[in-house]
């Protein structure tokens, strides 16, 4: 026998005898009984799956169902099926064992550790203020709020809970999400985006895949790119995008569009394809003041940490410069960048101090107060769309969906509610709450009273009033009958 063969037969050998020691990426000669057995029940019972599984290169490389889901005795998640030891959820550990370099740097991505939103602010919305303790299974006898196992918990992920039997509580289970805690330690889903069992790369390429978690009030990704000229180029020549290539490089192996792969995780002639999503972007938008995304790695302990915003930016203006030259993506860089200043300087940066000098005079519970929800929907939602829209060139998203909310729900809503505690609390018996009245009154007043907010006290100036009432006489003679 060929040495080849005698290695693989060995790697075979390990897959099955050892299937935690194997990690090596190779085919297998031929499929091991085990995968064989299952085939045989699975082509009848799930033919959905058998189909799936038929089309992915796992089928050609004789990888089966038993080298994805064999499990040791004793892990937590294993159980007995027709004679062998198998678990339900395979985890990228599992993974790992033959994408070794791909999983590594999912686990340095944020996507890995989406799952720790697990008792954030976001969370009390789900668990407390939307929901309750009705949802109870044998894992959760105390119950959970049904509102966060199924919109969340899908996206996030969950920590998926071990009945006795080895099989994963309702609660937690079905779950893809991105940043899943696994029984066996891991954390994400490989399948969130590679959809078992075909798991395509094809599929991971397109948008709609990203689109999934990445849509809606607060992060409409999705929405901004198929409202943007990348979007429309993308539907409009979608066969021409070369998905299903081996090999697929921007401007070699396509040329009419990018898709969010593009841009975030797949390879240009001079970078490979990383599956850290972190490692080209320049903002973190995710908090109510934007932070560079180094720092944000920090926060969680990734070795992103090292890697500056500066040296992510010009991997990013790498992809651009595929398609676009460098005088287009400084310009564009130079536009996103001004909305990001704008947005943080008037109204981030002064709303969160406001916010922060009106807590004494309010019920201490999280969302007991209108005010919370007003100036949580201005950065969490208006003030990410904004950021969001600029960052993917998509324009009814930056203004409309997104500063003008912002402004909008600022001066109609989160001032006068601002004004009222002063109103209210400013002639307390409770010297702390006047005392606070009193601090919140002057930063408001000064707040309103910079060069952003003059306007709003009918204090713009003789200036620019005049500027502004010109530009009013051009556009009214200008559309004049």
């Amino acid at each position: 026998m060929k040495t080849s063969h005698l290695y693989l037969a060995w790697f075979a050998l390990a897959l099955v005898i050892a299937p935690r020691e194997a990690t090596a990426g190779f085919t297998l000669p031929e499929m091991s009984p085990q995968s064989k057995a299952c085939v045989e029940c699975h082509r009848k019972e799930s033919p959905a799956i058998y189909q799936q599984w038929g089309a992915s290169k796992h089928f050609r490389g004789n990888i089966g169902c038993y080298e994805c889901h064999m499990a040791l005795k004793g892990e937590p998640d294993a159980f007995e099926h027709q004679g062998q030891t198998i678990a339900t959820i395979v985890t990228p550990k599992d993974c790992g064992r033959c994408h070794e370099h791909e999983v590594a740097e999912f686990n340095s991505s944020h996507h890995a550790k989406a799952g720790r939103i697990l008792g954030s602010l976001d969370n009390t919305l789900a668990e407390v203020v939307e929901g309750n303790h009705g949802f109870k299974t044998a894992g959760f006898p105390e119950g959970v709020s049904a509102a966060a196992v199924n919109g969340c918990w899908q996206c996030h992920g969950t920590e998926v809970k071990i009945l006795p039997s080895g099989k994963p509580d309702p609660v937690t289970w079905p779950n893809t999400g991105i940043g899943r805690i696994n029984p066996d330690g891991s954390e994400g889903s490989c399948t969130a985006c590679h959809g078992r069992h075909e798991f395509s790369a094809a599929q991971a390429r397109t948008p709609d895949t990203c689109g999934k978690c990445h849509m809606g009030p607060d992060h409409p990704q999705i929405e901004i790119y198929n409202e943007s000229k990348h979007g429309i180029a993308y539907h409009a020549n979608v066969d021409k995008m070369a998905l299903r290539n081996e090999k697929w490089v921007v401007g070699e192996d396509y040329s009419a569009a990018p898709t969010c792969a593009t841009c975030h995780m797949s390879a240009t002639k001079s970078q490979p394809v990383t599956h850290d999503v972190g490692l080209r972007i320049s903002w973190n938008n995710r908090p109510a003041i934007s932070v560079r995304p180094e720092v944000a790695d920090a926060q969680l302990g990734l070795p992103g940490k090292d890697v500056t915003w500066q040296t992510r930016r010009a991997s990013m203006v790498d992809v651009c410069l595929n398609c676009h030259n460098k005088d287009f993506t400084t310009a564009f860089y130079q536009q996103y960048d001004g909305l990001i200043d704008l947005y943080h300087g008037k109204f981030a940066k002064p709303g969160l101090a406001l916010y922060k000098a009106a807590q004494p005079l309010l019920n201490p519970v999280q969302f007991s107060n209108a005010i919370d929800f007003t100036w949580y929907e201005i950065w969490h939602h208006e003030g990410r769309r904004a950021r969001h829209g600029a960052s993917m060139m998509g324009p009814d998203y930056t203004h409309w969906h997104g500063t003008y909310e912002v402004a909008k729900h600022f001066y109609a809503h989160y001032i006068p509610e601002l004004q009222e505690l002063v109103d209210k609390n400013q002639d307390s018996a409770d010297p702390a709450k006047k005392a606070a009245a009193g601090k919140l009154a002057r930063l408001l007043d000064d707040t309103l009273n910079t060069s952003d907010h003059q306007w709003y006290l009918n204090k713009m100036s003789p200036e620019e009033k005049a500027a502004r009432d010109q530009q009013l006489k051009e556009f009214q003679q200008r559309y004049a009958k």
